[in-house]
């Protein structure tokens, strides 16, 4: 009996220790994030920087770690902040599963691991990792509760993924990885004023300044409508033949303005309607749209 009890003590432990992993490194955004990187992989490699495996494998690992770092550190900084919302009270540190001081080791253990992981790569991916995670936990995280333009800051790293697999690819930063880098860029925008649209009311609880006007109103929209725009143009760039070695076929330019445009009645729809619901259906669709838009890109790579 008690051997029994013992077993089933023991599995709960381990799949609690899981879960508050899962939850404290954001494992759905991490995994997203890596599907980016290797976006970013499959584009860049060619004759000159043959595929590799092992590349891609520690692309994956590394760029998960450095991920999954930034998440804990953030949840570290924020934990009395995320005890007042309901979305995040139930986090591993401010729940008080985790004590902060093993969230700060499981978060340095990730940095270090991934740092040593995206250098055997090459050095510069290693660099552009620790550019992302530095500005995402000791610039974005603090300016969360200070001004709007915390969104601006939060896009440079949040646009580092996509362009990072280029770089591991070629081991260099031209002008396709920076094409890559200005596509996720603008995509921020529209993507994190959505969800701040929709979680107005968590986030003004905590102090939270994530909309450009601080107001669910017009303009905010309209901003919204811009940078869709803006992320649209961006996104045919490699179809105009001057972003080097990343180009894109007129067939795959099609399906990416089409995509832009689906991306596009939905924010004239939150415009129009100003509701929560909008807002958080726009953000579904800015999620398969940065998606689709990767697949499109590899795909016609592929074959054409």
């Amino acid at each position: 009996m008690k051997a029994a009890l013992s077993t089933t003590a023991n599995s709960f432990s381990l799949k609690s220790i899981y879960v508050d992993f899962r939850e404290i490194t954001k494992a759905r955004l991490a995994v997203s994030v890596v599907f980016s990187s290797i976006a970013g992989y499959l584009l860049g490699f060619n004759d000159e920087n043959p595929f590799s495996w092992n590349i891609l494998i520690l692309l994956a690992i590394g760029g998960y770690c450095m991920v999954g770092a930034s998440n804990a550190f953030n949840q570290i900084l924020e934990k009395d902040l995320d005890a007042l919302m309901d979305r995040t009270k139930n986090r591993p540190v401010p729940a008080g599963r985790m004590s902060v001081n093993v969230a700060f080791a499981v978060a340095f253990t990730l940095t270090v691991l991934g740092l040593v992981i995206l250098y055997n790569i090459n050095p510069k991916t290693a660099m552009f990792g620790a550019i992302s995670i530095f500005l995402y936990t000791s610039v974005y995280t603090p300016l969360k509760t200070k001004t709007p333009l915390s969104v601006f800051v939060g896009a440079f790293p949040g646009a580092i993924p996509f362009m990072l697999g280029w770089v591991a690819a070629t081991d260099n930063f031209g002008i396709e990885a920076g094409t890559l880098f200005l596509i996720q860029f603008f995509w921020q925008f529209p993507h994190f004023w959505a969800i701040g649209w929709f979680l107005f009311d968590d986030y003004k609880k905590a102090g939270f300044f994530m909309l450009p006007t601080g107001k669910k109103d017009k303009s905010t929209a309209t901003q919204i409508i811009l940078y869709t725009i803006w992320l649209i143009v961006a996104s045919l760039l490699p179809s105009l033949g001057f972003t080097g070695r990343l180009f894109i076929t007129p067939y795959a330019a099609v399906a990416v303005f089409l995509l832009g445009i689906w991306m596009l009645v939905y924010a004239m729809k939150l415009f129009k309607s100003k509701e929560a619901k909008a807002a958080r259906t726009l953000m579904l669709v800015s999620v398969s749209y940065i998606t689709l838009l990767q697949i499109i890109y590899i795909a016609d790579k592929f074959l054409r």
